[in-house]
């Protein structure tokens, strides 16, 4: 016989799964507007304050679940960790709104160097990959897929640091592109930070061991 906690949890996943979806439509919108040059702010910006909505809406379902059905230890886990991976998510569409508003704000950028977008555009591919395969390890428990994410997120962290250094190198780059280049791939970089936090919820909830996976 089901219990009515697990009819709740089902409801809590189904949101949380649904948020992995927005969440990885805005920021493939984002990223892929900014290289082109193209503005999607607003498209972005809607789907960023869905995410804000859902978040909530997680949140009450939790204590809701949490209040009405006494839960054992391992739906403490799963509620517990599925707040966790709502912040990540909602930070996720954050992050993707402050893309597109560079985007909109300062356009192409052909003042740049070709290296600017090109790095932003490697950078931006490896992120979507830890965001499209932490969304497959949330929703089938894989913690094999974890290694995937991980291994990624030090390739991130790699060209961030590549590009802070050639841009103090190469003095000649006019400010708007300083700034802009620095905050996106800033913003990319903690995406990618927040893709190894989910994966290190999904361990959690799959094995019961609390993970450190940066």
């Amino acid at each position: 016989m089901q219990r009515l906690m697990d009819k709740g949890l089902e409801q809590l996943t189904a949101t949380v799964f649904k948020m992995g979806e927005v969440a990885e439509k805005a920021l493939t919108i984002a990223i892929g507007g900014f290289v082109k040059g193209k503005d999607t702010s607003e498209d972005v910006h809607e789907l960023s304050e869905v995410l804000v909505a859902m978040t909530v809406e997680v949140e009450e379902k939790s204590f809701s679940l949490i209040a009405k059905y006494q839960p054992v230890a391992s739906d403490l886990r799963i509620i517990n960790s599925y707040m966790k991976i709502a912040y990540d998510f909602e930070r996720y569409g954050r992050y993707a709104w402050d893309i597109s508003y560079l985007g909109k704000r300062f356009g192409k950028l052909d003042s740049c160097d070709k290296w600017v977008h090109e790095n932003i555009g490697v950078m931006g591919e490896k992120v979507l990959q830890m965001v499209k395969i932490s969304n497959t390890a949330l929703k089938s428990f894989d913690t094999e897929l974890v290694k995937i994410v991980t291994e990624t997120e030090t390739e991130v962290d790699e060209l961030y640091s590549q590009c802070l250094n050639k841009i103090v190198e190469r003095a000649e780059i006019t400010n708007e592109c300083t700034v802009t280049n620095v905050l996106v791939v800033r913003y990319l970089e903690r995406i990618a930070d927040h893709a190894t936090y989910l994966t290190e919820a999904v361990v959690y909830i799959a094995t019961g061991k609390k993970a450190s996976l940066r």
